[in-house]
């Protein structure tokens, strides 16, 4: 576009000054929000999955298989007439058979840590009080690999299962419970399945990961009492694996699953559900924000169209001196991007602005006794969003007068003023 059409369309702008600033800030107003919005939803994401993917494995190997191998009586007889029921299958120590071996090919694998846990239900005794509890039995020095429990420790190491045999690990929720402290000694017994072996066992950790349901019915012990206990020497029935990627974990999973047969699940099939939900927020949030967009084109729409109203005669005359109508049509387009534009860079830095005041909000979940800020995400595809969608709102909003004014026909208008 020439020179003169530009100052035709500033002319235009600045000569309903009112209007054109309720549209700039329309347009300034609606990318600040969109950022401060979107900004607060995806941190709050990227917050839990970041919480989720720390606390949980990323892929664990169960000591089962996703579907049962069909019996061989079944094979044999695919079509029998004779059905015996109540068959009971032989009795087995379950496990991971060949553990060791499947250990050491997945540690072989680069960006890969991974942990033997045998894991079981327990009761746990102490001044007459009974209380159930999942009791793993853990190698310490793996699983400070592949967990941050022993970043969780309020009192003693998670080490310390290795320098006494008989040492337990509990939540500090479950100390308070019983009122226990550091050097206690509680008894241990193991259901009738395993043989109803009952120890005595010295607390040498206390963890709390804020977890009530976890810190009260969580333990941990050295993977050989574990063994000892639960009735399964030398098994383990879980293989728990922390990645460098963690978005690498589906197709690690379905590998592991491939090769060794035992069910593999990761984060994100153990999540779907929780992810799936995110998802759903993330299209209601930036529905809800790009609203407040197109709300601000409607005033660049607005002033647009009274600009044509207004000028049909000034568009007539120009029409007669040798404007074309692809012009005309640019002259108005020009002065929707100019609001877009303008409006966009203000409401980036207001939005920027309103991001890091409410990052330094300070938060206190119920029942949690740290303090934290509101989670913000500053990625920059936010900010190329925000602005696109405001320059695209304006264009699409200034599209129609300007049709609107490139088709008038001066001949007409002349005629009709005259």
């Amino acid at each position: 576009m020439n020179a003169v059409g530009l100052r035709i369309a500033a002319a235009h702008l600045l000569g309903r000054r009112r209007q054109t600033l309720v549209a700039l800030g329309g347009v300034v107003l609606g990318v600040a929000f969109f950022l401060a919005v979107s900004g607060l939803m995806r941190g709050s994401e990227n917050d839990f999955v970041h919480r989720l993917i720390d606390n949980a494995p990323h892929v664990t190997v169960y000591d089962e298989y996703r579907a049962a191998p069909p019996q061989p009586a079944l094979l044999r007889w695919p079509e029998a007439a004779v059905q015996l029921p109540r068959v009971k299958p032989q009795r087995e120590t379950r496990g991971i058979r060949g553990w060791p071996r499947i250990l050491d090919a997945l540690r072989g694998q680069p960006g890969v840590r991974v942990a033997p846990v045998l894991s079981g239900a327990v009761v746990l005794s102490f001044a007459g009080r009974l209380q159930g509890v999942q009791l793993s039995g853990i190698v310490p020095e793996a699983m400070r690999g592949v967990s941050t429990i022993d970043d969780k420790m309020v009192e003693g190491r998670l080490e310390a299962l290795d320098a006494d045999a008989s040492g337990i690990v509990l939540g500090e929720a479950l100390m308070r419970q019983f009122q226990l402290r550091l050097g206690s000694t509680v008894s241990v017994s193991a259901g009738a399945a395993a043989g109803g072996v009952s120890r005595a066992m010295k607390v040498v950790g206390v963890f709390r990961t804020g977890n009530q349901g976890y810190d009260e019915g969580q333990a941990f012990v050295a993977l050989q009492r574990a063994q000892t206990l639960l009735g399964r020497e030398n098994r383990v029935n879980r293989l728990i694996l922390q990645l460098d990627d963690a978005q690498a974990a589906a197709a690690l999973a379905t590998r592991i699953e491939a090769e060794h047969g035992y069910k593999s699940v990761s984060w994100t099939e153990a999540s779907q559900d929780i992810l799936a939900l995110l998802v759903v927020r993330n299209l209601i949030m930036y529905t809800v924000v790009s609203a407040i967009l197109v709300v601000a084109s409607l005033g660049i729409y607005n002033t647009l169209s009274t600009v044509a109203l207004e000028k049909t005669r000034d568009i007539a005359i120009l029409k007669s001196m040798g404007f074309h109508a692809a012009e005309l049509q640019r002259i108005f387009l020009v002065q929707g991007l100019f609001v877009g534009g303008l409006g966009s860079v203000i409401g980036l830095l207001l939005g920027a602005a309103l991001m890091t005041l409410l990052a330094q909000i300070p938060v206190k979940a119920p029942g949690a006794t740290e303090v934290t800020q509101l989670p913000m995400h500053w990625g920059a595809e936010q900010f190329l969003i925000a602005a696109g969608f405001a320059l695209a709102s304006a264009l699409a909003a200034s599209w129609l007068p300007a049709r609107k004014a490139a088709r008038l026909q001066p001949v007409d208008i002349l005629r009709g003023a005259a």
